[in-house]
């Protein structure tokens, strides 16, 4: 390790978090300064992570030790800096930057402009530090920090009663993630005897190996049944819960679609940074999860359920936020399901692509307006029709075999290959379908190639991300068991359920029939899943803003 590794590593974190800590009466009493030191710091953070991923590239990983552990501190202080942190600080870092920009623009003559930024600094330091600490106490303080920056920045107008109101839902299920994740750390310390991921990954690649023996190299490779230590199950469990929470994963899901009266600039942060905290967890701590079949099967169930009710959800949203809002849960159910599988290269490309996506889609939110001038001058798009969609899924998936074919991919060698295949489908399929339908072979074409570019350039950039993590998730390869072939295939038929509503629901169509409207309305409403996190909240705190 080097110097200007260590430095490069704990800049990021270090600054925004320096920002973070000066009180809120003098950032706002020195403005202008404050927001030339956030502006600063946001590129000085860039920079550095981009200097880190030039590091890595050459020095390989970099393990910082601040103050080792010993007989008094369990645990170590410093920062490890491999594949896996160096892509999430580089991502950070640039949603970062972009953010606090158009935050000093978007708040310009906001009179507590200083205390917005002071909050959004703590909260991106506390993101920065939770994906490069080296242990898990780190880890878990990193995570409660995060999450106490984002109660300031959901709370910011004090005199918006539903924020505040749905600012407390998200306290709530905030702290029972935090719960989970402790019970998870104080286990895994029982259970394994370090918080050290060091200590964590060799013991946890033993046990895996262990496993195999038990149960026979032959069976081992085509069961998920392998012999687990009821604790690392309940390990692995506990994490995933954790996870579930900060990923806004059914049932704890609705304090997403909730925090809608924000500034547009937290929403966008919320979207593309926090809410990749549960699938970062679940990555950096793959090889402790992926060895228990339980914690792997009810992540898989769970990202698949959210997927789909997400997808639905999002189908009948009239406001453009809470639309944005239940699709970023269906994608994190995705994201998820990915995880359960096993496909981990997989999981962190869809984050990657999905935070740069929404962050884009709430900074340019207010173009809804231009779009609906444009629908009153006659500029409407066209509907989908119903009769085109098995054809553009079964042009999907001949693309899907195509693209996988170019670039040299199978089952045998990819983990989570079918859902890779299924995400990819879904995708290929909503940009076929609209082509396929404008009645117009030119444009029919040109959507078909388009697509055909998109699968090859998925799967290419899934070989590039599975050969930059190669050392930094599990690669535990077990065969797809009978359970994970029976979630694909649920999914599966559910989108094509979501698609065919997708198709009534365009335009009028969803007065159609009285059974459509009834759905139409339960679907609008959630299926109100999220109704016992209301009444808790409204038991704790009181009834407070509109009903929706």
């Amino acid at each position: 390790m080097t110097v200007a590794q260590s430095v490069l590593a704990a800049g990021p974190p270090l600054l925004f978090l320096l920002l973070g800590l000066v009180p809120a009466v003098w950032s706002n009493r020195g403005l202008q300064s404050f927001r030339a030191a956030s502006a600063g710091a946001a590129v000085l953070s860039l920079l550095m992570a981009i200097g880190s991923a030039v590091m890595l590239a050459i020095a390989g990983p970099a393990d910082i030790v601040w103050l080792a552990r010993s007989q008094t501190i369990p645990f170590s202080l410093g920062l490890y800096m491999d594949s896996l942190s160096v892509v999430m600080t580089l991502l950070i870092s640039f949603i970062g930057f972009i953010i606090v920009r158009f935050s000093i623009r978007y708040l310009d003559r906001e009179a507590e402009q200083g205390r917005f930024l002071k909050w959004m600094a703590l909260t991106l330091g506390g993101i920065l530090l939770f994906v490069a600490s080296r242990n898990l106490v780190m880890l878990t303080a990193a995570w409660i920090l995060a999450s106490f920056g984002l109660h300031r920045l959901l709370t910011f107008y004090r005199d918006r009663s539903w924020a505040i109101w749905a600012s407390r839902k998200k306290f709530m299920i905030s702290r029972l993630g935090d719960i989970f994740l402790l019970a998870g750390l104080g286990l895994t310390y029982y259970t394994f005897g370090s918080v050290e991921y060091a200590d964590l990954f060799s013991q946890s690649v033993a046990l895996q190996q262990d496993q195999l023996l038990a149960a026979g190299t032959a069976a081992a490779m085509t069961a998920a049944e392998t012999p687990t230590s009821p604790w690392v199950a309940a390990i692995g469990t506990l994490f995933v819960l954790g996870a579930m929470t900060k990923s806004a994963q059914i049932p704890f899901h609705s304090w997403l679609p909730d925090t809608m009266e924000t500034p547009t600039p937290v929403s966008a942060l919320m979207h593309a940074g926090i809410i990749n905290a549960g699938g970062f967890l679940v990555l950096r701590l793959s090889p402790l999860i992926s060895s228990s079949h339980l914690a792997m099967d009810f992540l898989a169930a769970i990202g698949a359920l959210t997927a789909l009710a997400g997808s639905v959800v999002m189908l009948t949203q009239s406001s453009v936020k809470r639309q944005l809002a239940w699709s970023t849960i269906a994608q994190m159910g995705f994201m998820m399901l990915q995880c359960g599988l096993g496909a981990f290269s997989a999981a962190l490309l869809h984050i990657v692509a999905h935070s740069l996506y929404k962050a884009h889609a709430f900074l340019t939110s207010g173009s809804v307006l231009d779009v609906a001038a444009g629908l009153q001058q006659g500029n409407r798009p066209q509907h989908r029709s119903v009769w085109m969609l098995p054809v553009a899924i079964v042009l999907s998936g001949l693309i899907c075999l195509g693209a996988a074919a170019v670039t040299s991919m199978n089952q045998q060698s990819t983990s989570g290959s079918l859902v890779l295949g299924l995400v990819l489908g879904i995708a290929l399929t909503q940009l076929i379908w609209p082509s396929l339908s404008s009645r117009s072979w030119p444009t029919a074409v040109r959507g078909t190639g388009s697509a055909a570019v998109v699968g090859v350039v998925y799967f290419l950039l899934y070989r590039v991300t599975d050969l930059v993590l190669s050392t930094s998730v599990s690669h535990h390869m077990v065969a797809p068991s009978l359970f994970d072939n029976a979630i694909v295939a649920l999914a599966g038929f559910g989108f094509l359920a979501v698609f065919g509503l997708q198709a009534l629901m365009d335009g009028n169509s969803k007065g159609s029939s009285q059974a459509l409207r009834a759905f139409y309305v339960h679907a609008l409403n959630g299926f109100y899943l999220d109704v016992p996190a209301r009444r808790i909240t409204g038991k704790l705190w009181g009834q407070r803003g509109p009903v929706q």
